[in-house]
């Protein structure tokens, strides 16, 4: 299967035919909540120009020679899902996948997913329904099977904390790392996508010890990374040689922190809470801390926020307080000051070089440009063909050439 995000119908049937013959089906991600997909109009961001996935997907069906498939979130609504979901069977979806959060349901928001609406949609429609969901172990993919009826299910965030998830094996981590490390020297990818799977991977254990959380994530080569998971297999097997008998998992876990375990996300409530308490008492702050402003209220912020009040302690987050800009008028994002088409340099980008015109606002000269072109292109002419210039034909030379090249 081979996933593309996309919002143009032709720009996605282009990029589907370069990878159809490597895979056994086209999957467009109409799930991603995430705010790069915002930035960059896609994913759960397209839930409600149904006209325009309708488009994208009828042109992939009649151009494609192999399936085209949908993964989607929810809506609030039981009907309106439903209703969407056989908006996108009528176009030609041959199989859907459902994630049971709606696009504000995400991080520390997640929540628990609705595995009613999955229900709902399976019932509605005549292809084959994945459920996306509340999946941390095998027993989980069971349950929902028997209650929503679909035909398949996926993991995300269950399967990284234990890539056995399927298997109904809970191993040791450093199997799994060990197994994944592997894997990454035969087959080389960034580094942070290395980092990343291991912060998954370990995530119970570095709770516990924090220098090795931060030692993994300044690490800058794989050999380094490497050193870090053999440092963090030998503080858990010295931990298991000295454990005393009878001694039972700590944190609430249902196994020890080196054991592969899901990593269920405390809502806003619990998270305010245990950072208040345990994060300040121990002088660390937790990985999506609460803090509390001056006026009063609480605020979520992401990490990435963290480091920006740590840079700037006076920054504020809140929404209101943010500069009012007009939007573009093609995507609703920020437009250009000077655009001469009122739009953001992304959208500008693509009128003026589909009208080959210019926007010095953007400093896209497309028109200037082409102009230039055709003006060298006739005085090269000219130059070749000397004959033009001696019966005094310039000008219907240079019409010619114009004409020429406006054809190509």
């Amino acid at each position: 299967l081979s996933q593309f995000c996309a919002n143009d119908p032709e720009v996605f049937v282009q990029a589907a035919l370069l990878a159809q013959d490597y895979c056994d089906a086209i999957d467009l991600n109409l799930g991603c909540p995430q705010m790069i997909a915002k930035r960059g109009h896609y994913g759960a961001f397209l839930q409600e120009e149904w006209d325009l996935l309708q488009r994208m997907i009828l042109l992939a069906n009649e151009k494609l020679s192999v399936p085209i498939t949908c993964k989607i979130r929810v809506f609030p609504e039981i009907d309106k899902t439903v209703k969407y979901a056989q908006m996108l069977e009528k176009a030609g979806c041959q199989l859907l996948t459902v994630h049971g959060r709606t696009k504000e349901q995400k991080g520390p928001l997640a929540g628990v997913a609705s595995w009613e609406h999955i229900q709902a949609v399976r019932k509605a429609v005549s292809i084959p329904v994945f459920a996306n969901g509340n999946i941390q172990c095998l027993s989980d993919v069971e349950e929902c099977i028997r209650k929503t009826g679909v035909h398949g299910v996926m993991s995300a965030e269950g399967n990284l904390h234990n890539p056995a998830l399927f298997e109904g094996r809970n191993p040791l981590v450093w199997e799994m790392a060990e197994e994944y490390l592997e894997i990454v020297q035969k087959y080389p990818c960034p580094l942070s996508y290395v980092r990343a799977h291991l912060f998954k991977l370990w995530h119970h254990t570095l709770q516990v010890y924090q220098q090795l959380r931060e030692e993994l994530a300044k690490v800058k080569t794989l050999e380094g990374i490497v050193d870090v998971n053999r440092e963090l297999k030998l503080r858990c097997q010295e931990e298991i040689a000295n454990q005393k008998e009878g001694e039972k998992p700590k944190e609430g876990l249902p196994f020890f922190h080196w054991i592969c375990q899901p990593y269920i996300r405390p809502g806003p409530k619990e998270r305010c809470k245990e950072n208040g308490a345990s994060g300040t008492e121990k002088g660390v702050r937790g990985k999506r801390a609460l803090e509390e402003e001056e006026d009063g209220n609480s605020e979520l912020l992401s990490k990435n926020k963290q480091k920006k009040k740590l840079r700037n302690p006076n920054k504020s987050f809140d929404p209101s307080l943010k500069p009012k800009y007009a939007k573009c008028d093609q995507c609703g994002n920020p437009k250009g000051n000077k655009c001469v088409f009122n739009m953001c340099r992304g959208c500008c980008k693509k009128r003026a070089f589909k009208e080959t015109a210019d926007c010095p606002g953007h400093g896209l000269l497309f028109k200037t440009k082409y102009e230039k072109s055709l003006s060298w292109q006739s005085s090269q002419r000219v130059i070749q063909n000397p004959e033009i210039s001696r019966r005094g034909d310039v000008d219907v030379g240079e019409s010619a050439v114009l004409k020429e090249a406006g054809d190509s």
